[in-house]
């Protein structure tokens, strides 16, 4: 989301007769996208802080905006370092003259790969999260707006396609409250073209019957799902307000699994939650044991201000956080290579999405697993056909196949 953000910024400042400018001292203007989620994010904000100051010096004319996620309490501490601190919308109007930064063609970051977000904010407020404070409430774009741009990136040759929300399954369109996240997926799905559809990331509370049934019919689904759980333990869940139980958790894994068997999961998970015990953090490492994902996403918690969280004591020592979370990643390594080695031999469609080095590139499986070919053709932005020739913790290595 802050990177389909960012593309929409650069946008509305290029049609503002901005330049991007080729070194950062040469800069006018410099405008900061900051992302709240985490307070190590935050911190690397106020880490610019001598930086801006020494471009100040070769530049009395810089101008300096952050925007983005940003929390009000810290709005006047960040004003000691920037300008300005302003809404992304705010940021939008100025520039771009439009009140919704959501209705700016973006200036994609590639040629094949793009994000559409589909909505904006959350109305879930789990205990540890600043998102509904930074982003407000759940607003969902018109879906007509939504495929409009997707045609669009489909006649332009755009190969990938990734919905974003913070809660994408959330979906609703106010007007036509029949057009769910399912429908709209559907919709998608009768675009003509060679594309593939991902998205991130749903909660699992509300995954539908009719989502799966969606997904499991599809040609154009990328067979890869970011299914966050969060915690193992049901009284943590619940001290999260997540709204679900591990049992519930673990039946739609089943039911996804069963209905589309070659997919790839990945999960979100928090370690070091305030008040987990270690019996409780052995919970969740049943929970990866059993489900035996691809990937997996183990942040340490750090207290979130404004957030009921952050009103718990955070009693999960620092070390403890550490070593927690190298016992779930040393889990992960075990189940994410048995996976991997499934594909050996195995031919796989893969979109080649970055240069490595002068004849090595790298590219995502239909699953999105990362896989690495050797071929002298120019093959960024195409769809190839590989063979896989070697499993790796964190992805695979392949042979591109000639038609």
């Amino acid at each position: 989301m802050n990177k389909s953000d960012s593309e929409r910024i650069a946008a509305v400042l290029g049609s503002a007769d901005c330049k991007p400018a080729q070194k950062i001292e040469q800069a006018d203007l410099i405008v900061v996208n900051m992302c709240s989620v985490r307070q190590s994010a935050v911190d690397r904000v106020f880490g610019l802080d001598k930086k801006l100051k020494e471009l100040k010096t070769i530049n009395h004319k810089l101008k300096t905006i952050l925007t983005g996620c940003f929390l009000k309490k810290d709005k006047n501490k960040f004003l000691k370092i920037f300008d300005e601190v302003i809404n992304i919308n705010v940021l939008v109007k100025r520039f771009g003259k439009k009140n919704n930064y959501l209705k700016v063609t973006p200036q994609y970051s590639n040629k094949f790969s793009a994000f559409v977000p589909i909505s904006n904010g959350c109305n879930n407020f789990c205990s540890y999260c600043v998102v509904p404070y930074t982003r407000g409430s759940l607003v969902c774009r018109d879906h007509k707006e939504i495929l409009k741009e997707i045609k669009c990136l489909v006649k332009k040759g755009f190969k990938e396609i990734w919905l974003l929300g913070q809660n994408v399954n959330d979906y609703h369109f106010p007007i036509d409250p029949s057009v769910n996240f399912a429908k709209l997926f559907k919709m998608i799905e009768n675009i003509p073209g060679n594309f593939k559809i991902f998205f991130m990331s749903p909660n699992p509370k509300n995954f539908s019957g009719e989502l799966i049934d969606a997904l499991s019919k599809s040609k154009k689904f990328g067979k890869h799902l970011n299914l966050p759980v969060q915690s193992g333990d049901n009284k943590i869940l619940k001290k999260m307000n997540r709204p679900y139980t591990v049992a519930q958790y673990k039946n739609l894994v089943k039911k996804i699994r069963k209905q589309i068997p070659d997919i790839t999961l990945s999960t979100d998970v928090i370690v070091g939650f305030p008040g987990e015990t270690k019996k409780q953090f052995e919970n969740t490492v049943k929970l990866f044991k059993e489900i035996k994902y691809d990937m997996a996403y183990i942040a340490e918690y750090s207290p979130r201000y404004g957030t009921a969280a952050a009103k718990m004591k955070n009693d999960v020592s620092a070390k403890e956080k550490v070593k927690r979370r190298r016992i779930l990643n040393e889990i992960l390594k075990k189940t994410a290579l048995a996976h991997n080695k499934r594909y050996v031999g195995k031919e796989v469609e893969v979109l080649i999405d970055t240069k490595k080095s002068t004849d090595v590139w790298l590219g995502k499986t239909r699953g999105y697993k990362t896989i690495q070919i050797k071929s002298s053709e120019n093959l960024l932005g195409k769809f190839i056909k590989a063979r896989v020739t070697k499993a790796l913790v964190w992805g695979l290595e392949g042979k591109k196949i000639r038609p």
